[in-house]
């Protein structure tokens, strides 16, 4: 099929080819045929084919001959002889494939095929639009006459003649049907000469159109011409599930799809034995369950476990059979040499996991860290301060009531803030926290800290909790030192050092 810039425009001329008129395909049309024949010179001595073939609505397609007209192209729309008046069609295939045609759908080439009157003129193409506006109010009447008169009988298309004189409805019934009555009411409604014409139900889907279930148009709606009888054999040897719902079609009968195949399925499956041939082993009897013809793979399952399938090549299954021919019963159905490893297909399309769930739960497991015990020290550690035997043992602690007796680190007036400090050398180990110790011990363990001895004054004048300029005033600072740790210090007295 051609895309929609084929479509037939410009007074009968495709559109999208630019090619005058001769297209190979005549443009988006149901059933199109490509002139595979148009480049080839006509041979000598031999006559040209005078016949056409023209298109009418859908899939209706006949063969007139041309007569006087000539230059006529594939896409012209012509007036064609009819009984009565002239009908109007667009030509559909010309040169030496019309004759191939006509001998492929067994059309005799003699007096009985009708003739091309002229080429449509404005005036034939305007009454021919008329007519199809009259087309689909036409349908719907004429189901509701028949429903009105009882008649088992479904109206699917209704198609007008070109000059409007004449109308063929199709309909499609699985009995015979008594429509005289019909006949006489829709000629007296609507004064046109009436046809009626019996269509199955495959012609019906042809006529209509529409997208199978491989999402494709219909195949009798775009190439398909002759409909081949469909069995439920066809679906048995291709190993097809026998589900109605899936095995037809948009006319409800078997998919012609299911003869494509079937001649490649049935040389492949001739060696194969019989599927209703039950195999005995030692360890009981199995039972064919389904078979995969391509891989020649035929699947058993034992009676004690029918949900196991055992796939069994095809010559284990001859071999089997032959054995238990012989009064013979093998071990098992495969051999250690015939067990079928399943080898597992590499996912290319998740390498890394990185369409994973739980791709970020591992490493945020092993990054949880396990609660260390208040005073608790990883083994070989040492504190750069003071080592666990220099430690003051805290066996002895003094009530609650001796702890909360220190307001002075609390509410310690701040002298001269912006008097300049002499720069101290911190000595190595002094007020420096441990990383590996918490910083913030419970609440039992600050109220319960053993007395601590007086701080030693400094002698230089400055107090010893003055902020320096590189601290600076800042208030969780001397939090996180009222919450360390009370050590004894290395040095008691930092600025002896500076004494030369």
């Amino acid at each position: 099929m051609g895309c929609s810039s084929c479509s037939s425009g410009r007074g009968g001329l495709p559109a999208g080819c630019n090619n005058n008129g001769a297209c190979g395909v005549g443009g988006c049309s149901k059933l199109p045929v490509f002139d595979w024949l148009s480049n080839m010179e006509q041979p000598a001595g031999m006559p040209a084919c005078d016949i056409v073939e023209v298109r009418f609505k859908n899939s209706r397609k006949e063969f007139f001959k041309i007569g006087d007209v000539s230059g006529l192209a594939v896409g012209d729309a012509v007036a064609v002889e009819a009984s009565p008046g002239h009908d109007l069609g667009m030509v559909s295939m010309t040169g030496e494939l019309v004759r191939l045609q006509m001998k492929k759908l067994g059309v005799q080439s003699d007096s009985s095929i009708k003739a091309v009157y002229r080429k449509a003129r404005p005036t034939d193409i305007e009454k021919w639009q008329q007519a199809v506006d009259r087309e689909n109010p036409t349908m719907l009447r004429a189901r509701a006459m028949a429903t009105e008169l009882k008649l088992n009988m479904k109206i699917s298309d209704v198609e007008y003649q070109g000059d409007g004189t004449k109308a063929i409805f199709y309909y499609t019934s699985d009995e015979r049907v008594d429509f005289r009555e019909l006949i006489r009411h829709l000629a007296d409604e609507f004064r046109i000469r009436v046809e009626m014409r019996q269509i199955g139900s495959r012609q019906e889907s042809a006529r209509l159109g529409g997208i199978g279930s491989c999402g494709r148009e219909l195949c009798c709606s775009t190439w398909l011409r002759d409909f081949r009888s469909v069995n439920t054999s066809a679906a048995r040897y291709q190993q097809l599930s026998l589900n109605p719902q899936k095995l037809a079609g948009q006319c409800g009968k078997l998919k012609c799809c299911l003869n494509y195949e079937l001649d490649s399925y049935l040389d492949a499956i001739k060696d194969f034995p019989e599927s209703n041939v039950k195999l005995e082993t030692l360890k009981g009897n199995a039972v064919h369950q389904k078979t995969d013809i391509f891989r020649r793979v035929m699947f058993y399952a034992y009676f004690e476990d029918l949900g196991n399938f055992i796939a069994v090549p095809v010559h284990r299954v001859k071999e089997i059979i032959a054995m238990n021919k012989a009064g013979e019963k093998p071990e098992a159905l495969l051999s250690k040499k015939e067990i079928i490893e399943v080898e597992k297909d590499p996912d290319y399309e998740n390498v890394v996991g990185q369409d994973s769930l739980t791709r970020f739960d591992a490493s945020k497991k092993n990054k949880k860290k396990k609660k260390k015990k208040p005073g608790s020290r990883p083994e070989g550690e040492v504190s750069t301060a003071t080592t666990a035997e220099n430690r003051p043992v805290q066996q002895q602690r003094p009530p609650q009531a001796q702890q909360q007796q220190r307001p002075q680190q609390q509410q310690r007036p701040q002298q001269n803030q912006n008097r300049p400090q002499p720069q101290q050398p911190r000595v190595q180990g002094e007020n420096k926290p441990d990383a590996n110790r918490p910083q913030n011990r419970p609440q039992q363990q600050q109220q319960q800290r053993p007395p601590q001895p007086p701080r030693p004054q400094n002698q230089g004048g400055a107090p010893e909790n003055k902020p320096t300029p590189q601290q600076g005033n800042n208030p969780n600072r001397n939090q996180n030192r009222r919450n360390r740790p009370n050590r004894p210090p290395q040095n008691p007295n930092p600025n002896s050092e500076k004494k030369d």
